[in-house]
């Protein structure tokens, strides 16, 4: 495979990272076990798939002067997806002792930025302490895969199915030292709509920031650590609230987490009252059954939680109306779009100007 350039949001990604602000993703899944061995024995399974699925083998490379450089001067600065020489399974794919609290050492291993020499991803077996049961924790670098393609990443790992081939971004066509005179309108237009459309979101990004109505539980400076808990939900029992009350399944959580919130702030003293905290709510623009591509497809809706409302009823109205009205407005608009402006950022911006916004991740 050869080196493939890194998509502008895939690059802003890549540069953000901190210490404090690391830019992985990840996903906890908990699997009954037959024998105590399960664990080790999936481990083994894990570490034997991996090199067979499309993508893990694939490391990130910063790159000052990439190949056409001279002619495309705007791709200074990026970063490719290139093969590992040195891939080893083993060093991905991780056994850990025993466990009681699956959710307590999965947290402490999401605390880890992954290792940036090497393909960015990791898959951490926690073996159940009373061996009826073991856990397998996911790491994936954002600039690797957004969530629905690590999702594909991850499968492709644990069930021996055949995923088809991320598709290569074409290759830009030969450009001269100066433009075809006769592709200049087209070019002229398609630039100013581009212009316009990124100035949109700016503007509602920047509209959003003007009232933020949180607590300061939730703005506090970030530290890097990081807490995991997790709570059983009845598929079923959403499908019923779904449809009794309309909506979507999407609609239905994001209710849900706005009333755990409520609880936690109350909980923790800090009171809910006032408190509507905006919430990126990602939004793939990937094509259904299709090759998955590299990196990320996604865009975003941005919403206000009603944290505040105690009615949750309620909560869920508010939160579909606020659904509703993003999706009519498209992904492509919006405050929640902020995503789409880092195709408006050359290269060298993201690899310069990523530690500077690093906060904001």
């Amino acid at each position: 495979m050869t080196p493939d350039p890194l998509a502008p949001l895939d690059l802003a990604f890549w540069n953000i990272e901190s210490p404090e602000h690391p830019m992985h993703l990840g996903a906890l899944g908990v699997f009954e076990a037959q024998s105590p061995a399960a664990g080790a024995h999936a481990a083994d399974l894990l570490a034997a798939r991996a090199p067979a699925v499309p993508g893990l083998r694939m490391r990130i490379r910063d790159t000052w002067q990439p190949p056409l450089a001279l002619r495309r001067p705007f791709a200074f600065g990026g970063a490719t997806r290139e093969p590992d020489p040195r891939f080893d399974p083993l060093d991905h794919v991780r056994l850990h002792a025993p466990t009681t609290d699956f959710h307590a050492r999965a947290g402490r291993l999401m605390e880890r930025p992954l290792e940036r020499g090497r393909p960015p991803w990791e898959a951490h077996v926690l073996p159940g302490a009373d061996g009826g049961s073991f856990a397998v924790l996911f790491k994936f670098h954002h600039a690797l895969a957004d969530g629905l393609r690590a999702l594909t990443l991850a499968a492709g790992v644990l069930d021996p199915m055949d995923l088809p081939a991320p598709r290569p971004r074409p290759a830009p066509p030969p450009r001269g030292l100066l433009p075809d005179v006769r592709t200049l309108p087209d070019r002229l237009r398609g630039a100013l709509s581009d212009a316009g459309r990124a100035l949109d979101i700016g503007a509602a990004a920047a509209l959003s920031t003007l009232d933020v109505r949180s607590s300061a539980a939730l703005t506090a400076e970030s530290s890097g650590t990081r807490r995991i808990a997790g709570v059983a939900v009845d598929l079923d029992d959403v499908h019923h609230v779904r449809k009794t009350t309309g909506g979507t399944v999407n609609d239905v959580l994001i209710a849900v987490v706005a009333g755990a919130l409520r609880r936690w702030l109350d909980e923790r003293g800090d009171g809910s009252e006032g408190v509507a905290p905006r919430a990126l709510i990602p939004v793939s623009k990937r094509r259904p059954r299709t090759a998955h591509p590299q990196g990320n497809r996604l865009s975003g809706y941005l919403i206000r939680l009603p944290v505040a409302d105690p009615d949750p009823l309620s909560r869920l109205g508010t939160v579909r109306a606020a659904m509703d009205r993003n999706k009519d407005a498209g992904p492509g608009r919006g405050a929640g779009a902020v995503a789409l402006l880092a195709d408006h950022v050359p290269a060298l911006g993201h690899r310069l100007g990523g530690p500077l916004v690093s906060g904001a991740a």
